[in-house]
């Protein structure tokens, strides 16, 4: 079953998210990362070809050509055939629809009210679905 864990109080998603794939990647993990719309993915997509500039996080777009052998697929759409089953990192406001294919998903949650209470509906959703659970506050010890 597909562990769960979220990860509240996040200043800058797009940054954090940049953050979490470099260390997967490291890992040498597969990463789909969920945006909420093309607003978000189109900056999600040029934060990560900026974010580092020691750190090359490759990466492309879910219907690439070259997703499959791409580390790293950004998506808007929960509905899309994505290659990689390993981990999902969720920075949108929805329940992704396939989240039962992954081993492991990330709910990355702002400070942001509207953000949050999204975030804790999804949290019992999945609870009630007995996903196994975790939760992280950024900021604190």
């Amino acid at each position: 079953m597909t562990r769960i864990d979220f990860h509240t109080n996040v200043p800058d998603k797009i940054a954090y998210a940049c953050r979490l794939v470099r260390k997967a990647s490291a890992a040498n993990t597969r990463v789909v990362l969920m945006a909420d719309d093309e607003a978000q993915l189109a900056e999600l997509n040029t934060a990560m070809w900026t974010f580092s500039a020691v750190d090359f996080l490759p990466h492309v777009l879910a219907g690439d050509a070259l997703a499959a052998h791409t580390p790293i697929i950004l998506t808007d759409n929960d509905e899309a055939e994505l290659p990689h089953k390993e981990l999902l990192i969720n920075l949108s406001r929805r329940a992704p629809s396939g989240v039962a294919q992954f081993e492991r998903m990330i709910e990355v949650i702002s400070s942001d009210e509207d953000d949050a209470a999204a975030g804790r509906k999804r949290y019992v959703a999945y609870k009630q679905q007995d996903y196994p659970l975790t939760h992280f506050v950024t900021g604190k010890s």
